[in-house]
Parts: structure tokens; sequence; C-alpha cells
């Protein structure tokens, strides 16, 4: 058993034993190579190279699995172990599962608030596959001392990538028939109500693969998963005193590293083959995997913060950096902003998203706050971003899905201007604001609406992108559940420990007359109304819908909306509720399905640039042919016109206080209206399943106050 780490009971003799044991007779320090960079595993050892442009001294600190104390220390010389910027040495006799770190100086250093470096630091390589030291989750480093749970110590690790994938091949499924849905893979199965063998971890998540694929779904976007520290906060929750955990991870410390605590093996290197294992279960079920990373900051806090990895590196060229007082531009809320547009910084990204894509099997991307990724080394923001078009061009990610959030946390929002060479899909946050006005009866809403359920021309039609170029979303990990955004008008975040002064002010979000919980059953009722017409809206809109896991089980956060610090059943998905929300799941996976039957609710382009025989889309309002675009309007339908044997589809939506008759349009060529969906039903009426849907006299439809009608023009039997 290895001891605590941080605790070194070696005699001298005992380290000098360990050394032959870890690297053998054939021990021996050589030149090596600058390519590639991180630790790659070649015959008879390891190669290691790191970029530091600013030291002047590097040393390769190597240590046994789980030791606290080194092992050995190579200080390399730069006249023979350096090439350009490039530090590298091969340690002959060394294999895959040491662990190892560098110490970096700068002597002198007449410029430490712009160079910050510390030579007693054992800092991460960034292009570590693995890291050691949180390999459970919550538990903290165990120092001589005794627990130190703000002060883990983290190592990298060399890993062994073999694994055979068989015939694993990505399922390539075209943006435009895709169904994303957003989950964090911790709190997916840690609940004690998931039933799964391995909670909150990869492998756990594997074990909801077959529920994943019966409701529909073609992609997870899976929340952040490169290695961070959950234990990096310092609040607690007011009203209990539990200690708060980063559940969500958005505070990276590298970006090749899954983090080994979400991984039911346990030692770090293992972590590697089960989110292998986790891909090849996916893509066995025809599901494609995507990664949310996180390239705009990373997790070692301001400028006076721990030197982990980066800044202790080289702070001038990883950060972007006030040369003058050595301050961090904060574009992220976060305290520092990585220079992504530096060659180095540029370099690392590209090589992090080819080697998820190559030796991990991943399937595409969202970039968390991509606009940092368009900002130049001053910050300003690029007319023409050179990483986003190496990432837009790069040949090996040609196939892959590349999401943008268009936006940063200082007030840059590019939503539909984000450059995109024809290949960026964004998160469509106006859908999701626009789409939340209407439901919730605000006026002058009609006209937007109209322009979302197209598919968003006015956003990407002119930089020559198609309507699923638009991630449509109503609810994401940002913000209410769909399940809080019917029944909360007010945040409730005072148990994040910040005075509920954190996450989004006004999510426009209406409570249905009473905010927060209640037994009423008539609010109870319009708010599972008004869950089943947001969820209409988006599978019936034009663009690429995303669900958030939890949003089919009715799931609460009990108005919470940054439950990023919630490691506990306010972040957790409850799987109790399964029995309780049958209907709500039935009612998600059947909207999937009928997506799916449905080619023109997943059009390749905008309706106004078709051939004019193609299929098309007619606006009415209660009165065919007239659509009511004015601001007193809470009511719009639209007839989606069938190409050959493709049905037609009539849509009315009504957000208003009093039921409204539809005049129908005819039905034509033989066939009549059949309804699909009315939100105003109650289950298990409200929806039908393909093919068994009720079949309607031409006329007029009554459709309920605030509720959404659906009904299929097709042969009668």
């Amino acid at each position: 058993m290895n001891p605590p780490r941080g605790v070194d009971p070696l005699t001298p003799e005992d380290r000098r034993e360990r050394i032959l044991r870890y690297l053998g007779e054939d021990f021996a320090l050589e030149r090596g190579q600058a390519m590639p960079l991180g630790a790659t595993v070649r015959r008879g050892g390891v190669n290691f190279a790191v970029v530091s442009r600013h030291a002047t001294e590097i040393t390769l600190v190597l240590f046994a699995p789980g030791d606290g104390e080194p092992l050995l220390e190579l200080p390399l010389d730069a006249r023979y172990h350096r090439t350009g910027d490039v530090w590298h040495a091969f340690v002959r006799g060394m294999d895959a599962g040491l662990e190892y770190g560098y110490r970096a100086a700068r002597q002198p250093n007449p410029e430490p608030w712009l160079h910050r470096y510390d030579r007693a630091a054992v800092l991460v390589d960034p292009f570590a596959r693995a890291l050691a030291g949180a390999e459970r989750w919550g538990e903290p480093t165990v120092t001589a001392a005794g627990p130190a749970p703000l002060q883990r110590s983290f190592r990298s690790r060399v890993v062994d990538d073999r694994f055979d994938w068989g015939w694993d091949s990505p399922p390539d499924v075209p943006l435009a028939d895709s169904v994303i849905y957003e989950l964090c893979v911790r709190g997916f199965t840690s609940h004690p109500g998931s039933g799964v063998a391995a909670p909150g971890t990869f492998r756990g998540l594997v074990e909801k693969v077959p529920y994943l694929a019966q409701l529909g779904v073609t992609a997870v976007e899976l929340m952040p998963i490169t290695e961070w520290d959950e234990l990096d906060l310092d609040r607690k929750d007011p009203a209990t005193g539990q200690s708060l955990r980063n559940l969500w991870g958005y505070q990276p410390l590298g970006f090749f590293a899954p983090k080994a605590a979400l991984s039911a093996t346990g030692p770090a290197g293992g972590v590697v083959r089960e989110f292998k294992e986790t891909v090849k279960a996916f893509h066995e079920a025809g599901i494609e995997v995507l990664l949310d990373m996180v390239f705009n900051h990373t997790g070692e806090d301001v400028e006076w913060g721990p030197s982990i990895s980066f800044r202790g590196l080289d702070n001038a060229i990883y950060y972007i950096v006030d040369p003058i007082t050595g301050a961090y531009h904060d574009y992220t809320g976060c305290g520092n902003t990585l220079n992504c547009n530096h060659p180095a910084m540029r370099g690392l990204i590209l090589a992090s998203l080819r080697y998820w894509v190559t030796e991990m099997h991943v399937d595409g991307f969202r970039f968390d706050l991509a606009s940092v990724l368009g900002r130049g080394r001053d910050g300003s923001v690029l007319a023409n971003p050179p990483l986003l078009e190496m990432i837009a061009a790069d040949p090996v990610l040609a196939r892959c899905k590349l999401i943008a959030e268009a936006w940063d946390a200082a007030g840059l929002y590019q939503v539909g201007s984000f450059p995109s060479w024809g290949r960026w899909a964004e998160w469509n946050g106006r859908f999701r604001d626009d789409v939340r006005r209407f439901v919730r009866g605000d006026a002058g809403t009609v006209p937007q609406l109209a322009t979302r359920i197209a598919g968003s021309a006015d956003l990407y039609r002119s930089s020559g992108r198609a309507p699923y170029h638009s991630v449509n979303f109503v609810t994401s990990h940002d913000g209410l559940t769909l399940a809080d955004l019917v029944s909360y008008e007010h945040k409730r975040n005072e148990a994040n420990g910040e005075g509920n002064l954190d996450g989004v002010g006004d999510d426009l979000a209406w409570g249905c007359g009473v905010d927060g919980p209640t037994e009423d059953p008539a609010v109870l009722a319009l708010r599972a109304r008004q869950q089943r017409n947001f969820l209409a809206i988006l599978m019936l809109s034009q663009g690429v819908p995303m669900l958030t896991a939890g949003d089919e089980l009715g799931r609460t956060q009990g108005g919470n909306n940054n439950a990023y610090c919630q490691d506990n059943p306010t972040g957790w998905i409850d799987w109790r509720l399964m029995d309780q929300s049958a209907a709500l799941v039935r009612y998600v996976t059947r909207l999937v399905r009928f997506r799916k039957a449905h080619s023109n609710l997943r059009r390749r382009t905008f309706f106004d640039e078709d051939d004019p025989e193609s299929p098309g889309i007619e606006w009415h309002g209660p009165v065919h042919g007239r659509p009511d675009w004015s601001d007193a309007s809470r009511s719009l339908a639209f007839h989606l016109l069938g190409q050959g044997r493709d049905d037609d589809l009539y849509v009315a939506l009504n957000a208003g206080e009093k039921a409204l008759p539809f005049e129908l349009p005819s039905s034509g060529r033989g066939r009549a209206w059949h309804r699909f969906l009315d939100t105003s039903l109650e289950p298990p009426d409200e929806i039908s399943d393909l093919g068994d849907e009720t079949v309607l006299a031409d006329g007029v439809y009554l459709v309920g106050p605030r509720s959404v009608v659906v009904l299929v023009g097709r042969q009668t039997r």
C-alpha cells in the first residue's frame, strides 16, 4: 500500500532501491526530442517535452506512484535539452505508470509580477494524459500534518494509451438530424435512486445508455470531464454548514486528462481506459459523444493564486497579462483568461482537440465562453481569429461537430456573428430568450418567435450557414431547470454561500401565478402544461434541439439557477422521479420520434432560399392566412408543406389566457388532418404515438389557453 501523498518514510537506501525498481539498470537521462509535447512512451523509455520560453531552469521531477516525495529530480541542461522554447529529455528505463512534474525557475527575474516562477512548486504538464492526486472524489490530500483540503498536490502520470477499439466507428449523425442531451457525468448517476453499480462515474453513465437510447437522443454533451479540483471552493452552505464542492468542473487544470475521480477503477491511469470504454458503449448504441471544453481559463485563479501548471511554466505566454502590473485580464469571470491566440496556446488547444478525436474517439465539442477564443494577445476582439480558423479548417477535425457558446463574461455577445468559416454552430441564446418570453405571455414576441421557429435566418444566413447551425435550447446547465422555469420567478441560490448574488439575475421565468412550491392543483396543472409547451416548441423548430438532463423527469433544483457547487441531491438527477414523471418521459420520447419521422422539421436550407417547388412554410393566425404580428398578439400558427410522401404539418400556438378557434388550411390531396399533440389535454391524451393520431374534420380547431397543437396531414386509412 502506498503511503499518504506528502508523507515520505523512505530512507536513502530505500529510495535507491525504488529508483532501480522503477527505472531499472538501464536508466539514463538522454537528450530526447522536442515533439510531440507531453510524456510519450517509446521503446526503451519515455520522452518528455514541455514549452517554456522564459524559464532559464527546468527540472524534471519523477515520483513513484502515490508517493508524496520525489523519487528523482533531473535538472535539464539548456544547451542540450532545449530546442527553441521546448525543453525535452528522454528517460531510458522508464515506463508508463510513474508520476512526474516540472520545477521551473528564471534567473535573473527582473519582472516577477510578469514571470511568476516558483522553484518550490512541482508543476503539472499541460499535455499530461492523466493526473494523480485526486483519484477519489472529495478526499483531501493527506500530508504529514494531516488533511489539507485546499492544498491538493497534483502530479502528471505517464499513461499507456493502448486500447482495443475493435470495429468502433463514429455514428456520424448529420448535425441537422441531431438531438443533443447535455449532462454532468457525476450528477447524472450520483443519486442513490440511480440504481447503478458505479454511481457518479463514467461506468455509471454507461449503465444509463439504454435509457438514453430509448429516449431517442443522438448525442450526449458531457459537461467538463478534464481534470479539476472539486475541493477548490472555500465556502459552505450557510444553512447546513456543509462544505461546497465544484460539481460541474468549469475550472480545468489541463485539457488532455479525464478526471480521475470520475472513474470507477481508481488509479489515474485507469480513467483513460474507462473513458474509452464509455465512448465505445455510446457508439454501439448509435449515440455520439460531445465534450464541453473550457479553453477560456484555468483553475489557477487570479494572478497571485497557486501555481499548478501554466502559471509556473510560463505565465506571460499562457495568460493575457498586463505587462506593467502583472494583473490578469478577466474576460471569463473566473479570475484569468488564457492567451488563446498565442502560437503556443493555439498549438496546445489544437493538439488537445486532435487527441480527443483520434485517441478517445469523441465526435465533437462545445466550447465554453467561445468568444474568448477570438480575442488577441492583448484581449482585443480579432476580426479573423487564427485559432478559430485553424480549428474550422483542421483536417483531423473535419467531421467533428463544433458548437460555440458565442459570448464571454465581459459583455462580448456574438450569437449570429461568431467567426464561423461555415463550420461553427452556436448555442442560440436568442432562441432561449424569445421562446421563454412568448410562452410566458409577453407582449410583442410573436415575430421573434416565428423567426426562431424558422431557423433564425436573421442570425445565420448572412454568414453562409444553415438552420442546423443554430443549437436551440430552452434550458441548459446554466439557469433554472425546466420544472423550475415554470415554478419560480426569482432565483434561490442562498445555498451557494454567495448571498444569492451569483447566477443569472433574470431567467425570464414565470411561476404560473405562484413563486415557488404550491399544492394548488390548478397551478400544478398549468406548470405541467407549460413544460409540455416548451418541449414542443423546441422539437418543432428548425435547428438542432438540445435537452438538459433531467428536464424530461421534471427535475427541480429548488429554484437554484447556478448549482455548480451543489454536489448533493440539488445538483444530482433524482431517478426516483421516473415513476411519477413517466408521462413526461413518454411525451419527450414521442416528440423526439416525431421529429425524426418528419424531414420538414430538419431542413438543410432556410425557407426563402428554396426552389419554388420544394416544401415551404405558410404563416397563419386564428384566421387562416392572416398571421397577427402585432404587439397585442399571443398566438401564431404555421403550416409546413410536405413534399412527395412527406406529411404536411400544422402547428398552432396560443400563449394567451383564452381559448382561440383556429381556421385550418385545407388538408388537400386526399389527406385529412390528424391530431398528434394538444398540450391542453391531460396525459395520456396529450400526445399520440406515431401512426395512431386522431382523425379530424377540416374546419376549425379550438386551441386551449396556453397550449400548443400539432396536426399531421396524411392519407386516412
